[in-house]
């Protein structure tokens, strides 16, 4: 699973820009940007981003910026966070002059490879600073900008408040594209767990779309579905990769798990009765307690029904445990999706703690 980050600049959004020489060389002019205690403290408990610390400090070493009057007050801003239960994963700190146009300098993304080329989703990461220059490195990283400051430019927000900056990151839709692509199968699927709106399914299957439809609509969940499959052969190829595709999906959406309820039903319809129970721990497993007298349900064989949730099961990482009885196939199977789209909507729905629901820490 990639990871994201906020690349967050220092002086001017961290702390406060002394004038007139700009440089916080001493703890007297050590002053800390109103509200970042709280919000960004929020961030760091609740929200799923790594934070780093980008930062130019011109000339830093010279005798006009000595580094002992500078590493005192750096430190100590540190540690104030540190006790504020926030923590940098990294601090990166370029001392060229601009006039040297260093590859390590903001905007250049010299000091910053390791995220170019490492497990990072950068198309979701951010960086957060009060100058253009933060723009631009958001650019060059392929990220996404947060301008500190009153001037409306190409950033995603421009605000002068920390609060703000925590509310809009933390409305970002949890979701997922994925692409999987075999010799047997072509698939695309969007994944969206906080907005519904948007529900599109073609896999040439006409039985399972419906099925598909249920968990969308009843999971209230954003869902789009697109495959190009060997229905030729038969169906076995694309019911599975689908499974295995939007198991991965869901995954990757819900990524640490942090305040998710984690388990969530049971649901009648007609003359059935579908019990579906979801654990998100991490740890693949199926029960399965449903028997079919069909061979095949519109153009669906139900022996792939067990085979979907065991696939979608190994992909998430997570337990299912479905049983369900009645008379009528048709309504069995449709209440098993329906019971198993609240289900994912009871598990995935966020609480107020921000934990990770395990006492081991991690799911």
């Amino acid at each position: 699973m990639k990871k994201k980050v906020l690349f967050i600049d220092r002086d001017g959004t961290l702390i406060l820009e002394p004038q007139p020489d700009q440089q916080v060389d001493s703890l007297e002019k050590l002053s800390f940007y109103p509200g970042v205690f709280t919000y960004l403290g929020k961030i760091a408990r609740e929200l799923n981003y790594e934070l780093v610390m980008v930062t130019n400090q011109d000339g830093l070493g010279t005798s006009s910026f000595p580094e002992n009057t500078f590493w005192p007050a750096h430190n100590k801003m540190l540690t104030a966070f540190k006790n504020e239960g926030i923590e940098f994963k990294a601090v990166h700190i370029d001392a060229s002059l601009p006039q040297e146009n260093a590859p390590t300098r903001k905007p250049n993304t010299g000091m910053l490879q390791a995220y170019i080329y490492g497990n990072y989703d950068l198309e979701n990461s951010f960086v957060i600073g009060d100058r253009l220059s933060d723009i631009e490195l958001a650019k060059n990283l392929n990220a996404q900008a947060i301008y500190l400051g009153d001037a409306q430019n190409q950033a995603r927000l421009c605000t002068t408040s920390w609060e703000t900056i925590y509310q809009f990151l933390k409305k970002k839709p949890r979701q997922a594209t994925k692409s999987r692509i075999t010799n047997e199968t072509q698939i695309e699927i969007d994944l969206n767990l906080d907005q519904p709106k948007n529900v599109s399914i073609q896999t040439g299957i006409g039985f399972f779309d419906h099925m598909l439809e249920q968990i969308a609509k009843h999971a209230q969940i954003g869902l789009n579905i697109q495959v190009n499959g060997d229905l030729e052969v038969d169906e076995h190829h694309s019911i599975e990769d689908v499974a295995i595709c939007l198991g991965d999906c869901f995954l990757e959406a819900l990524a640490d798990k942090k305040g998710i309820n984690r388990y969530g039903f049971m649901l009648p319809m007609d003359d059935c009765l579908a019990q579906v129970a979801i654990d998100f721990g991490g740890r693949p497993w199926l029960v399965w307690k449903a028997d079919f007298n069909r061979e095949k349900i519109g153009n669906m064989p139900t022996e792939m029904f067990m085979h979907f949730f065991k696939s979608f099961s190994d992909a998430a990482r997570c337990n299912l445990n479905i049983k369900a009885e009645g008379e009528n196939e048709h309504h069995k199977i449709e209440a098993i999706f329906k019971a198993f789209a609240r289900a994912l909507r009871a598990a995935i729905d966020k609480n107020e703690s921000f934990n990770i629901p395990s006492t081991k820490g991690i799911l």
